[in-house]
């Protein structure tokens, strides 16, 4: 049996993976001083600010937070004057700060996991946190050359910003940040963003990410791996406004699950929620998934095996661990 780790490099190079990768399994989240002192970690009903000035707002009954942007809240009135409004929080800690989050690290089987950092909001969801949506998005057009520098980028339907605008703003500045992080030692790359955007992939490909985490069905996943699998892995499907309520039950998702392996098959394909992390709103439902996963595993791969006996021997990956 293939370790976690084995089973997502075989999945994502098109090999011969022995099970589907279960949602969020192969990752292990590992926090730093940078995310815990500079972000904002409020409870519902509550409000705070995060370490750039940026007031969220939890109101009762809804999934998450979201940037306060209105009147006196807004931190970027100006983007001609960013570098006069915009202050980023610090960055630089003593050893001591990060000792705790060391020894977390060191406590992981890193045979079975990825030690993860978690990396949130990115660049075009701190753009419109400094300064609202609508004058993020019109600022693209009127003040291009003041742009500076994850992301959900898009709605179900379309992406915010169209291909060429998005390849000509972000995806150079992702290709530094992804860039500098696969010369420091990264491994795999896995950008969330649970909206539509098929059309974005040329420019995830070329900005180095190698599982998008979050696609919903409106991007017509299979089609998506036909055209990219072999560059690009998927990691969701389950759309979680679809699941993610409280009167979602085991035999919707499974057979949620079964028309999106039908349509998508066992390569290049990561079935989970697509949340963009290892939780749901609902409690319960990210559970029911993944028993749902490791269900259809024992029956898709026990039929994959009884039709194609030659394919049942794996070899051991070499490098990438």
């Amino acid at each position: 049996m293939l370790t976690k780790k084995e089973n997502l490099f075989e999945t994502i190079r098109g090999g011969r993976p022995d099970r589907f990768v279960n949602q969020f399994s192969f990752l292990a989240f590992v926090s730093n001083p940078i995310r815990s002192n500079a972000g904002c970690f409020l409870n519902p009903g509550e409000s705070g600010y995060d370490g750039w000035g940026v007031k969220y707002l939890y109101p009762e009954n809804t999934p998450r937070t979201f940037p306060d942007c209105k009147g006196e809240n807004r931190v970027l009135p100006d983007i001609t004057q960013w570098k006069k409004y915009v202050k980023a929080p610090q960055l630089l800690y003593p050893e001591e700060e990060w000792a705790p989050y060391v020894q977390q690290e060191a406590a992981l089987d890193r045979r079975e996991v990825f030690p993860t950092v978690w990396i949130a909001p990115g660049i075009f969801e701190r753009l419109h946190s400094l300064m609202g949506m609508e004058d993020t998005l019109i600022n693209f057009y009127e003040e291009p050359e003041a742009v500076f520098h994850h992301d959900d980028w898009g709605s179900q339907r379309s992406t915010f910003l169209s291909p060429e605008m998005f390849e000509e703003f972000l995806e150079p500045a992702y290709k530094k940040i992804y860039g500098y992080w696969k010369e420091n030692g990264v491994k795999i790359i896995v950008h969330h963003s649970d909206s539509y955007g098929a059309t974005l992939v040329p420019s995830m490909i070329r900005m180095g990410i190698h599982i998008w985490q979050g696609p919903v069905t409106e991007n017509n996943l299979p089609e998506v791996i036909q055209k990219y699998g072999d560059k690009l892995t998927l990691m969701g499907g389950l759309n979680n406004g679809v699941y993610d309520r409280e009167d979602c039950t085991q035999e919707k998702i499974r057979e949620g699950l079964q028309k999106l392996i039908e349509g998508c098959g066992s390569r290049y394909l990561i079935p989970a929620l697509t949340m963009g992390g290892p939780e749901s709103i609902v409690p319960g439902v990210y559970d029911m998934v993944s028993q749902e996963v490791e269900r259809m595993s024992k029956v898709y791969f026990r039929e994959q095996r009884a039709r194609h006996p030659h394919l049942c021997g794996h070899s051991a990956i070499a490098g990438g661990c």
